[in-house]
């Protein structure tokens, strides 16, 4: 295969250079264990803190507050759980949305099974959510709200701030999902009134299977894993050295090229909307045209199913998703996209393409070109679209 296009990031990023080089040292020559008090192993401890430091730094946090996990689904269910059986006495319900990640729909969902009720809140038709709806929904038993920054799939940012204003005024927790955002969004926790927020090193250009989570000094929270007295006694396990260390620095390079980044992303995703819609019919845009991340595009496609899509566009050595990275291998369609009111029909003929640091305007009118020919070959093969040429 001659060309390779990468256009999946929303799912995973590559490893920068500058992040493998920091972390190396660390899986050969600074083994050390954390707990160990020679001097090989306080090396690493003081890694981990320096480390520790720039995530704090990042969201405007105490480094005190930050906790280091195996990913953004442990974060996740470490929020959702630790508030929910730390703070059973005062109440048993929580309020999240319809279009969370699974990490929390699916942790959500077990706590039911515990005795414990959740509201699911609607989204409107680009995906933000109803916040009349979620006022009326907290009760006196109310003990955490969980809305995601920015949704997985459609890109859709939260009006966070109004949220948090709300949580804090009625002495409800507030945990975010944040993995999305992280490196897309600038994030003060206080200014915003967050209380917990997940993130994942993979998804902004660090290594997978790490992960953090903030927890605001004087939140009420159990710990997830049980063992020993690492991450001051609320997260047990030996630490990822060189994971922690390469979140570190690939969180640190984010805020570095922040506005650099963002204005490529922005520039590359105008480009790939502007093109499609201009040069393929019965398309639809997913998410709200300009409040969404930088790098999101999420379209459907009628009379074509996305698998399709996606078989086709790899062929021609162009990877996307049809939704969210954890579930693209179901045949069901987005949960998401039903959400926001799409028909199963419609929901199906989905694609979406997340653009990274390494995709450039060639790539995106390549992509575009596969695109406008893919599509038009597999419409051939539709019923339901020779049935509209015809009523034209």
């Amino acid at each position: 295969m001659e060309k390779y296009i990468y256009m999946d990031n929303a799912a995973t990023t590559p490893v920068k250079k500058e992040v493998l080089e920091e972390m190396l040292p660390y899986f050969s020559e600074k083994y050390g264990n954390p707990s160990s008090i020679y001097s090989l192993g306080s090396a690493s401890k003081n890694v981990i803190e320096v480390a520790r430091d720039k995530v704090a730094k990042t969201i405007g946090a105490d480094k005190k507050e930050i906790f280091f996990t195996g990913g953004g689904s442990e974060a996740d269910n470490w929020a959702i759980k630790g508030i929910a059986f730390a703070n059973k006495s005062k109440g048993n319900h929580i309020i999240t949305s319809k279009i969370e990640h699974h990490g929390i729909l699916h942790t959500c969902e077990y706590l039911e099974k515990q005795g414990f009720e959740v509201t699911y809140l609607d989204v409107d038709e680009y995906g933000v959510v109803d916040l009349e709806q979620l006022k009326n929904s907290i009760t006196d038993k109310t003990i955490l709200i969980s809305i995601m920054f920015a949704n997985n799939e459609i890109g859709t940012i939260q009006p966070i701030e109004e949220i948090g204003k709300i949580a804090k005024e009625k002495k409800v927790y507030f945990h975010t999902d944040a993995v999305q955002a992280i490196g897309n969004i600038r994030i003060d926790v206080k200014k915003l009134n967050i209380d917990l927020l997940s993130m994942s090193a993979h998804k902004f250009y660090g290594p997978k299977g790490i992960g953090a989570l903030y927890i605001r000094q004087g939140v009420k929270i159990d710990p997830l894993i049980s063992g020993g007295g690492q991450e001051r006694n609320r997260r047990a396990g030996t630490e990822n050295v060189p994971g922690i260390v390469g979140m570190g620095k690939a969180i640190e390079l984010a805020y570095e090229n922040f506005e650099e980044h963002n204005i490529k992303l922005l520039n590359l995703r105008e480009r790939l909307i502007k093109k499609v819609m201009e040069n393929i019919d019965y398309v639809r845009l997913n998410g709200h045209s300009t409040n969404r991340l930088p790098g999101n595009v999420n379209l459907c496609f009628r009379f074509i199913e996305g698998e399709s899509l996606l078989l086709s566009l790899d062929m021609e050595g162009i990877a996307g998703s049809s939704g969210s990275a954890c579930t693209s291998g179901t045949l069901d369609p987005s949960h998401v996209l039903l959400s926001i009111g799409l028909p199963h029909e419609i929901a199906h003929g989905s694609l979406r393409l997340t653009l990274g640091d390494f995709n450039s305007e060639e790539e995106v009118d390549y992509v575009v070109e596969k695109l406008i020919e893919i599509v038009n070959r597999l419409r051939l093969m539709s019923p339901l679209y020779d049935k509209i040429k015809e009523e034209k």
